[in-house]
């Protein structure tokens, strides 16, 4: 239904466009028809409708055969030459096919007295004639280039910008597909330890996988999810994550703002909390996790504070499939429209993300 109101539309514009075209003899004689004594000839009207055929019929070959065959294919010599030649061919076919359907009125102008009549005027107004011509063929030749060539660089602009957007959306899709892996494998390992001492918490454990699972693989095939979705997947995760943990170590976990209202890319802000839980808990000391999510009118902002444990692989920085992932993700989704920042404080990492969302 769009191309084809768009084709009408096209039509429209090219009919309006050659009518106003078509006119313009008219406005030129428009002073001159004022005069009563003014009347266009046969000839002249046959002329006009001669000319303006075969310009449409130019103008057409031009931008739908002679362009896309021989000016887009560089063969620049010879649509030089199929120029000369049409011009030419402007210049006489339709004179003489107009003198065939009027031909022109013979007026005998008075003769001097060497017996010579007036040709200077009538080779002047040939000259004019001509040169007027000359000057609409090269316009209409002008335009119609013009146009195709800019119509031709638009849809290469838009044919790039679709492959940049599949590719996009083709590397969304893998990174997102190494995220779900990468989180599983490490639930399933808490699961597995829980398993391995026979913990009653098991089976809730397997519960809210199952939740967690059920929400990747309906929800988050979308290029954005509801926050207050995103936010009962981390409450699940941190859920799943306290079932292992001692009472040496804390969570809290708290929401402000407009969370019913906002959208966001699914499994940002996941990253972070999984390395939180990776880096941040101990069970031999006092360790605190603490997680924010608060969204304004113009923003999401995630916080996150891990205390620092002790361990041989705790490389914090620059770290995990996970956060380079959601990196690049962060530079996909929110080009030029997100500021992240992670320092270690007090022996605490600390991870501030703010998205900007209008």
């Amino acid at each position: 239904m769009i191309s084809s109101n768009k084709k009408i539309v096209t039509i429209i514009a090219h009919i309006a466009a050659w009518a106003c075209f078509f006119a313009l003899p008219y406005l030129v004689f428009f002073p001159r028809m004022l005069d009563a004594n003014f009347s266009m000839s046969d000839h002249m009207i046959a002329s006009i409708i001669c000319n303006n055929l075969f310009l449409v019929f130019f103008y057409y070959l031009n931008t739908l055969v002679l362009i896309p065959k021989l000016l887009m294919k560089e063969k620049w010599l010879i649509y030089t030459l199929t120029m000369f030649c049409f011009l030419a061919m402007y210049l006489y076919v339709p004179k003489y096919i107009a003198t065939w359907i009027a031909p022109p009125e013979i007026r005998n102008f008075p003769t001097n007295t060497a017996g010579r009549g007036r040709p200077r005027t009538g080779s002047s107004r040939r000259s004019f004639v001509d040169f007027f011509n000359i000057a609409i063929f090269l316009l209409v030749f002008t335009v119609g280039t013009c146009i195709s060539v800019i119509q031709r660089w638009l849809q290469t602009e838009e044919t790039r910008k679709e492959t940049e957007s599949q590719k996009l959306q083709t590397e969304l899709s893998f990174l997102k597909s190494q995220i779900n892996p990468h989180f599983f494998f490490n639930t399933l390992n808490n699961i597995y330890s829980l398993a391995v001492v026979r913990s009653d918490k098991t089976a809730p454990a397997v519960m809210k996988l199952s939740s967690i699972m059920r929400y990747i693989l309906t929800e988050t095939t979308q290029e954005h999810v509801a926050l207050h979705n995103e936010v009962d997947f981390i409450k699940n995760y941190i859920e799943l994550q306290q079932v292992r943990l001692t009472e040496k170590t804390t969570v809290a976990f708290s929401t402000d703002g407009l969370i019913d209202e906002k959208l966001v890319a699914p499994l940002v802000f996941i990253p972070f909390v999984e390395n939180a839980f990776k880096y941040g808990i101990s069970t031999k000391s006092v360790s605190h996790i603490e997680i924010k999510i608060a969204a304004t009118p113009k923003s999401i902002t995630f916080f996150s504070s891990n205390f620092i444990v002790p361990s041989e692989n705790n490389m914090l920085e620059n770290t995990g499939i996970g956060i380079n992932n959601v990196k690049r993700r962060l530079e996909l989704m929110y080009p030029g429209k997100y500021t992240l920042t992670n320092e270690i404080k007090d022996n605490f990492y600390l991870v501030h993300l703010e998205i900007i969302t209008s």
